[in-house]
Formats: C-alpha cells, structure tokens, sequence
C-alpha cells in the first residue's frame, strides 16, 4: 500500500528524477512533467483504491459510475453515455455495470423505444453506499492535497485544465 504524500515527505524535495531513480537528466521539461504527471496520478489512485475496497469492496471505475449515476438523478443515464463521462475509459462498461448490478448498486432497463439502449440508475443501496464514502473521501481529497495552499491547488486545476484543454 502507498500512502499519502505528508507533508513532512513534500518538504524533502525528493525531484521526479529521484522518485524514478534515475541518473540521467530528462530530454527535456515537457517529459519530466509527463513523467511526473503519471507519477503523482500513481501516487494518488492507490490510497483512494485502499479506501473504496475497505468500504464497499469497490475499485475506483464503479466508483466513478455510482457518482455519474448519483449526479444524473432518477432519470439515470443509457450505457454508452456513462462510458463517455468516465474519468478512466473502460471498454468494459456493460461488464461493470453487470457487477455493480450483482451488488445490487445500480438497476438498468431496456428502452421501450430503442431496445438496444439500456438506461442505468442507482439504487437505494448504491446511494447509501455513496453516502457513507462522502466524508472518508473528503478527507481523503484534503489529505492527499495538503502539500498545496488553496492558491495553489486553482493553479493546478487551472494548469490541469490548460493542459487537458491543448489536446482537443
């Protein structure tokens, strides 16, 4: 298990090219900054992977789709429209639904229109399983950020977003 970065650990200055222990410098910073980009995305999934298999035997995939399904209310959503919101693409979305719905987390339906579509909705239990992972996460989300100042944090999200946003 990795645990979360301290902020005793943040002031060690342990650099990219240390964490990955290597000797040679980076082509250039446009690489160091993927590489560490991929890095701190490592560092930051397992402690939350830990805590969702601690309070629901869930990876972080079902979680993303109980919190698209809580936030798309009881309308729900078809299949395909969750894998498009997904933080982490799945080509296996339909598997995945098929065991949240064995845990009894979520409830699909054909469509009386299209019987090709399946919409998808959360259940009671999924809401309350959510419910019970609101506060952990939270302090999971301010303990894994607490090495940035709120200033700092915008300015990750900002240059996230600049980042991300260059792409399309």
């Amino acid at each position: 298990m990795v645990l979360p970065v301290t902020n005793d650990e943040a002031k060690r200055g342990e650099t990219i090219q240390d964490a990955i222990r290597q000797t040679k410098p980076f082509v250039s910073p446009s690489q160091e900054a993927f590489v560490g980009l991929m890095l701190t995305t490592e560092r930051l999934r397992w402690p939350l992977a830990d805590l969702l298999a601690r309070h629901g035997d869930l990876t972080a995939q079902q979680y993303n789709v109980l919190r698209i399904l809580r936030g798309a209310g009881s309308n729900g959503l078809p299949t395909l429209e969750i894998a498009a919101r997904m933080i982490e693409r799945t080509p296996g979305i339909t598997r995945m639904l098929d065991r949240l719905e064995r845990k009894g987390l979520v409830e699909r339906e054909r469509a009386a229109e299209d019987r090709r579509q399946v919409w998808c909705r959360i259940s009671k239990p999924g809401l309350d399983l959510l419910r019970s992972l609101d506060e952990p996460i939270e302090e999971l989300d301010a303990r894994l950020m607490a090495p940035l100042s709120e200033s700092e944090v915008v300015e990750l999200i900002r240059l996230l977003d600049k980042v991300r946003n260059g792409l399309e």
